[in-house]
Order: structure tokens, then sequence, then C-alpha cells
């Protein structure tokens, strides 16, 4: 049966992949209809990414499958450093499995399980569709802003092309990207590439390895282990300079390699998945979009896997772009918003790249010289108290100042550009749920002060969802001074309110603005609505009824 194509389409995702289904999956619950193109069927059956932290896994609750993650994936114990004999330089641990975003802060998985969640729920979505065995071979970009984007494809089952128009298109290709190179992108290296080995082994017995990441701080053959799943292991070796893959792939060299993990492990129950030579390699493009064409993930940046960001990054584009995007289709904000996506995720993007090149280079770079002080330094790092949860903590930075990330003002204030913590919080019926399903899908207003009439005003022009927090330190009415005692989760979230009054939170949990603490018996928010003037004309369309709201609130008094 021939497959059908609209002639247009609001939004086409090029690429399937986590980045890809991502998007799409964010865009439907947006409301904004979406069809992805990919050139295979089904998921790639080997496995790929293997990690993600717990900000990722908060993406996967706004996706919707968080639930069905839990399921398929296993927390990472911590982390051994260990010299090339396989003895410990330093451990670290993590003492508290669950982050400070409601889940894991550290995710084991199999990629083409989760591929395979996000198409299962992506057929949920009746705004979306996905056509597999479908090779695109040309994006143009429009003649002049307002016209479509042109998307040339073949259909692999019947050798049939067709062109389809796109209000948007999101280049989900990949590293070879088709779409980035139709928009005249570049990718700029930010460090030498290395070649490595990744190996996929599955074995029903378990390993009589320690249950965490081992990273081999060798220079001579820098190696990384980590157990997957119940029955996946992965192992990643670096290739000596003139070293060919086909050297070590060899299945007599290759047990020989993985043998230190191994010991007692009859041959023949370890089953070899695949052997594949990587390039890791650090690298930004130098232009995320053109108009309404992106670039997501793979396509916009690549990174080492030292601190396992590759996939999450690419998803934390999809969580940025995916809201902006859709409140310009729909005519709610300004078409100068799609601009702080390259602002926002490009310096994102490029700082967490630059922190796995230096992580890479302190765990197994250098020679014998670097290797001798890391044995006699590593040691006494690991014992200095609280080194586990830093060296564990996340790594991803705050979004920096810009149009949508206010300067913070004062200080004891939660920073914009901060993620916001995602602890459980009491719903109406009193059961304790996750932040982010008490926020909804679009901004939300964390206030634990009353709100004067310019907050409210702006919280109707952004349809803002009012989460009212309630300050167990302050006296409440009618309790006759007794103490009132507040669940940990309010407990903790208002903590991190610090000295604010209100917190203002974007559709992806992002701190936007503050407002500060009010006087006893006064209201908060004026500051924040004055502030306000500076960004609220990219979020609102001045033209909506919701522009001549956020007008009048930020007009002076």
């Amino acid at each position: 049966m021939t497959a059908t194509f609209p002639e247009r389409a609001p939004v086409v995702v090029i690429g399937a992949g986590p980045t890809g289904l991502t998007a799409a999956t964010l865009l439907a619950r947006h409301g904004v209809p979406t069809l992805v193109l990919e050139r295979h069927r089904a998921p790639y059956p080997l496995p790929r990414a293997v990690h993600l932290d717990d900000e990722v896994h908060r993406i996967l609750h706004a996706v919707g499958i968080h639930e069905q993650f839990s399921e398929i994936t296993r927390p990472a114990r911590g982390m051994r450093l260990l010299d090339g004999s396989h003895r410990v330089l330093a451990e670290f641990l993590r003492d508290n499995p669950c982050g400070r975003h409601g889940f894991p802060q550290a995710n084991m998985f199999d990629q083409p399980e989760l591929e395979q969640l996000l198409r299962d729920n992506l057929a949920q979505h009746p705004l979306v569709t996905l056509r597999g065995g479908i090779e695109v071979t040309s994006v143009t970009p429009p003649p002049h802003s307002g016209a479509p984007v042109e998307v040339s494809f073949r259909d692999e089952d019947t050798g049939v092309a067709r062109t389809l128009s796109a209000d948007a298109v999101l280049g989900c290709d990949g590293a070879g990207s088709l779409v980035r190179a139709c928009i005249g992108s570049r990718m700029r290296d930010l460090a030498a590439p290395q070649q490595w080995l990744v190996v996929d082994i599955r074995c029903r017995l378990p390993l009589p390895a320690w249950d965490g990441v081992h990273q081999i701080c060798d220079p001579q053959r820098a190696a990384t282990y980590m157990r997957v799943g119940e029955d996946r292991y992965r192992w990643e070796f670096r290739l000596r300079t003139g070293e060919q893959p086909e050297e070590l792939t060899d299945r007599g060299r290759l047990l020989a390699l993985i043998a230190p993990w191994t010991a007692g492990i009859p041959e023949d129950e370890l089953h070899v998945l695949r052997t594949a030579s990587y390039t890791f390699r650090a690298q930004v493009a130098d232009r995320w979009h053109k108009g309404r064409i992106f670039l997501l993930g793979d396509a916009a940046h690549l990174t080492p896997p030292f601190i396992g960001q590759g996939m999450g990054a690419g998803m934390r584009d999809a969580q940025n772009l995916a809201w902006k995007l859709a409140r310009v289709l729909t005519g709610r904000a300004s078409e100068a918003l799609l601009d702080t996506y390259q602002a926002e995720r490009h310096r994102h993007a490029r700082q967490l790249i630059r922190t796995a090149v230096a992580v890479g280079a302190v765990m197994t770079g250098g020679g014998t010289g670097t290797a001798l002080a890391r044995k006699a330094v590593l040691p006494a790092v690991s014992r200095l108290p609280g080194a586990s949860g830093l060296v564990l903590s996340a790594v991803s930075p705050p979004l920096r100042p810009g149009p949508l990330v206010g300067s913070r003002r004062r200080l004891g204030h939660p920073r914009p550009g901060t993620l916001c913590p995602q602890p459980l919080i009491p719903g109406a019926d009193g059961t304790p749920r996750l932040l982010d399903d008490l926020l909804g899908e679009d901004f939300a207003l964390l206030a634990d002060a009353p709100l004067g009439p310019a907050l409210h005003a702006l919280v109707r022009a952004l349809n803002a969802r009012v989460v009212q927090l309630h300050d167990p330190r302050r006296q409440q009415p009618g309790t006759g001074g007794a103490a009132h005692r507040a669940d940990p989760g309010t407990s903790a979230l208002i903590h991190w309110m610090g000295t604010a009054g209100a917190v203002l939170l974007r559709p992806d949990r992002v701190v936007l603005a503050t407002a500060a603490r009010p006087r006893p018996g006064s209201t908060c928010g004026d500051d924040l609505a004055a502030a306000a003037a500076a960004w609220a004309p990219l979020l609102c369309s001045g033209g909506s009824t919701a522009g001549d709201a956020v007008r009048v609130a930020t007009e002076p008094a």
C-alpha cells in the first residue's frame, strides 16, 4: 500500500532517533501537528547511548514515558578510577540514588529499548505521523521570510520522489546531517578527535566486577567499563596511534582485553553483540538555524562520552526549541523568539563539550608522568569530605543571561537560567506528586507570598499556572502560634526559592525571573512585572490579547 503524504505540514522532523522523537512528541503536546521522516523502519537494533542523567530523565517525564523508562533502566552505583593494573585510585559512591529532579542521577539503559518506548508513545498522539523508509534528499530554505520550507524525499518502497512544504523543519539527522549542509552550517572542532573501540556483550551470568562505572586511567590503554542492564555490558578502549580496530576485534584478543572483568566466566557465555570503531569528536556547528530550519542533536554538536551527555544534549535541544516553536506557530509569540534557541543551546552545548574534553584529559590524558601524578593525587581527592557528591553531581551548567534568562539582581534568589528542582509535592487530594505534574505544559509561577495586581496580569498574559506554596516558617492564622509543619518536598522547594516570593518558570522548567519576597502584609511581583518589559514582547505577540495584557502589566503605574 502506498503511503500518503500531505502537501504541507506545520513541522517536518527529519530523523526518528531520541532527539527527533522527543521533539515531535513535545510539539504534539503543545498542539502542533508534526510529520517525522525516517530512513529506517524500526529503531536501529544495536546499542549506542547507554546513559542519561536525572535532568534528561525529567524530559522523558515531560514526554510521558518516565514510568516505562524506569522499568528498563538501571541506576549506576557510582564510579571507580583505576590504574593500568586495575588498582583502585579513587572511588566515588552515590549515597542517594534519587537526584534533585525526582529521578536517579545516573541511568544506564539500552538505546533501542528507549527508542521503542518513544515510538510507542508517539503513536498515541494523533497530531504526529511517523513515516519510515523515507530518504530525505534536500531541504530548500525559502526565498523570503514567511514562505514555506521545501522538503524533497524518496519513498524507498516505491522509488517515488516527492516534495512537500513545511512551516518549519527540524534536522535531527545525525552527525552526517543533510540539513546542516543545506543551511550552509559547518562543524567547528573544539579538540582533536580520538579513535576508540566500543564493545557490547551480553552475558546471562553476572560478571565478577564492581557494579559501577570503571574508568581505566592508563595513557597506554585508556578504557571504560559499564554494566548497562541485567545481562548487558559495555567496554570502550582507546586505540593507540597507528592501531587498527581489526587488531583488537579477533575473539581471542577481545576476550583478553575484557579478561580483568570476566574472570571465571565461561567463554561461551560471553556473547558479543557488536564491536565498532568510533571517532569521539568534540564539535559544535557554527550555525544552528536558518529561518525556520533548525539543527538538533548530533547534527548540531558532538561530544566525547566521558560525562555521558551526548544523547541527552540532543534531548535538551528538543525541549528548548519545542515550546518556543509552538508558541510562534500558533501566533502567540514573536518570530524573534526562535533566535533564542541557538543563543541558549549553542553556549550550553559548547560548555558541556569542553567539560567532557577536560574530564577525559584528566582521567586518560598525558604520559607516564601524568599517570604517576594521578596515582598520587586521586586517592587523596577521593577522601575529601563531599568529594563524591561533587564529582558525581550534574554537570549541566545554567543558561547564561539573555533575552529569556533574567539577570540576577539580588543575592539569595534562585539564579535565572537554572533548572528548578523537582521534589514530590502534595496535589489537591494530598497525594504526593512530582512537581512537573502540577505545573502543566506551559509557563508556571511558584509563589509563597500573595501576588500583586501587576504579577496577576502577567500570569494571565502568559497563561501561567500558579502553584501556591505555604512556608512552614510563617505562623498560619488560627494556629494559635503552634508550629506548622510542611511536607519535605514543599520545604525543600521553599528553601530553594531563598529570598524570592515568587519564581517564574519557562515551559522547560528553567527559571526565567524572580520576584523579591515582600514585607509582611504586602504583595509581591512589582519588580518581576517591571523587568518583564525586556522579555515579554518575545513571548506574547503585540497584536494579541495576551500581548495587550503584557503591555498593561509592564507599563509603569
